[in-house]
């Protein structure tokens, strides 16, 4: 039977002595050959590679496309170093959790410095004597207001205004009276350092007592002003009232 041979236009096929010879012998042939190759193997046709694998050997030729690849990864590595500083890179695979782990932002807590312990201790008289200007302010305001009333002789507007000027007086008059009970306990606390500073023995007035000093005075100051007679007419008024109240009621 006939059968074709190395001359009748088939390839002769290499003897797979190389391989089996170990690293050794495919990296000899390599050198010897690898001057002459050329260096890059990705601009070569597949029928240059094949005559190329059959050159050096097949385990020669992963070594020198391998080679090849790893120049190319490395060229294309960037030549500045990552910054130790820069933001934590994520992968756009992983699912972000429904949970999400977030800063916690701190607590916005209301204070009111009427209330607190760092605004220090409320003193009636350095009060006084800080928001004094406020005085001036309102009475400047009480003028405004009494000649806007007397533009305004009725209507709504006249109602409004009245009623204003009515809260700013009632506000005048509270605003006396505290001022006189905070003169007055002001003087009985100068009264209780004359007599320790005598040797007596200080004395504190219950708040029922000072209930009594407080309509005393007022009842003094009334009879001063001569609307004495009024108050005590308003305050029977105002008696009788109550008392009608829990009177049993009439069977007819």
């Amino acid at each position: 039977m006939w059968r074709a041979g190395p001359s009748d236009g088939a390839p002769a096929r290499r003897p797979r002595v190389a391989e089996e010879g170990g690293d050794d012998v495919g990296e000899l042939e390599l050198g010897a050959a690898g001057r002459d190759l050329p260096t890059g193997t990705s601009d070569m046709s597949f029928e240059e590679l094949l005559e190329l694998q059959n050159q050096v050997g097949t385990k020669a030729y992963k070594q020198l496309v391998a080679g090849n690849s790893t120049k190319k990864q490395s060229s294309r590595q960037p030549s500045c170093v990552a910054d130790k500083h820069r933001p934590l890179e994520m992968s756009a695979k992983v699912r972000v959790p429904f949970l999400r782990h977030v800063v916690p932002a701190g607590k916005k807590v209301a204070r009111d410095p009427r209330f607190d312990d760092l605004s220090g201790e409320y003193n009636p008289e350095v009060f006084d004597k800080t928001y004094r200007f406020l005085d001036d302010i309102r009475a400047k305001e009480k003028q405004l207001v009494e000649k806007q009333l007397k533009k305004h002789r009725s209507g709504e507007e006249h109602e409004k205004l009245q009623q204003l000027l009515q809260r700013m007086e009632q506000q005048e008059m509270a605003q006396r009276e505290r001022k006189r009970q905070q003169e007055m306990r002001l003087a009985l606390k100068q009264e209780r350092r004359a007599l320790a500073q005598q040797g007596h023995r200080p004395y504190f007035m219950k708040k029922s007592e000072q209930r009594q000093l407080v309509l005393a005075e007022k009842y003094k100051e009334l009879k001063r002003s001569k609307k004495l007679e009024s108050f005590l007419s308003r305050k029977r008024r105002r008696n009788a009232g109550k008392d009608r109240r829990h009177l049993p009621l009439s069977k007819e």
